[in-house]
């Protein structure tokens, strides 16, 4: 992947996503001590930043493939993606849900056409349900975040970040399976010559920070964090970019995730979920060091259960 590789990326995906807005607030910035610029794909279409992955890996494909259409496996953001991109692309979309994935997600997929299987919620059923999908209609697999196409999308949030404020010392993204973070980093190294990239990550789903220490995947042997978009292990994919271009993963607790959700909430007056606030919590955690700084920060989205606030 190269920098003209993600330049191509963002103008094909263009005509189908939101140029979300750059945030600002006095009073985080007097809390955190640095200068904080909040890039907000909450506004993105469909509520997250998985709509400009989903989108340039759909339009990557051939017309004999969109003729067939995408499956993919996801219990949340990346089956809305993948549906309401492929309803803009005129293609059909097969999604596998787990069955204990909220009803709300459920709803959001059926609204942009999306076809749902429901699967027994392990990481096995959803693969082997998805690869019958793929056997019986002919449908591409697209991953949710394990594929480069899907990478280079995710990281034009950076590019764009970056475009607006080129002089950002530090760019702080979550870390679930790596592909907005893996992203963040290529457009950082890419277009930037002083921006160091930093993960957020909670300690109940910390094998990105493990796996940076041990030099191999690891795995998670719980998943009992309130930032359930962030649950899924690295890929082989993701892990290696992470490796070479992100500088450090700073770990926070539960506590300290509803705490940042909840000051975003009431100080920014915007929507975002948990797994969002995690950048936030982790700069936070770590502030001194940040002092004076300028900083970017990826909100990764706004798809919240508003029945089941966490405060």
């Amino acid at each position: 992947m190269t920098a003209q590789d993600l330049t191509d990326c963002h103008k094909k995906i263009k005509p189908y996503i939101h140029k979300t807005p750059v945030l600002t607030s006095r009073l985080l910035n007097q809390i955190s001590g640095a200068e904080l610029y909040f890039k907000c794909e909450n506004f993105q279409r469909m509520g997250a930043f998985k709509m400009r992955g989903a989108t340039h890996a759909i339009l990557q494909l051939s017309d004999e493939q969109k003729s067939k259409g995408v499956v993919t496996h996801s219990s949340g953001n990346f089956a809305q993606a993948l549906s309401l991109a492929a309803q803009s692309l005129g293609i059909k979309a097969y999604i596998v849900m787990p069955s204990n994935a909220p009803q709300v997600k459920k709803d959001a997929v059926a609204a942009y056409d999306g076809q749902i299987t429901e699967c027994p919620p392990t990481h096995k059923d959803r693969e082997e349900t998805a690869k019958k999908i793929q056997q019986e209609k002919g449908a591409t697999f697209l991953h949710p975040y394990n594929d480069s196409q899907v990478i280079l999308g995710q990281g034009t949030a950076a590019l764009e970040l970056l475009e607006d404020y080129p002089n950002i010392e530090y760019l702080f993204a979550p870390v679930g399976g790596g592909g907005l973070i893996a992203g963040t980093a290529l457009a950082a190294s890419f277009f930037s010559s002083n921006c160091t990239v930093i993960g957020g990550e909670p300690f109940e789903v910390d094998d990105a920070y493990r796996a940076l220490q041990s030099g191999r995947l690891e795995i998670n042997e719980t998943t009992n964090t309130v930032a359930d978009g962030l649950k899924m292990p690295l890929g082989d994919i993701t892990f290696p970019i992470i490796k070479k271009h992100v500088s450090e993963i700073i770990r926070v607790d539960e506590k300290e995730i509803i705490s940042a959700m909840q000051l975003i909430w009431e100080r920014m007056k915007i929507v975002i979920e948990p797994s969002c606030a995690v950048p936030l919590a982790a700069l936070l955690r770590e502030k001194e060091r940040f002092k004076r700084k300028k900083i970017g920060l990826i909100l990764s989205g706004g798809n919240v259960d508003l029945g089941n606030l966490p405060f």
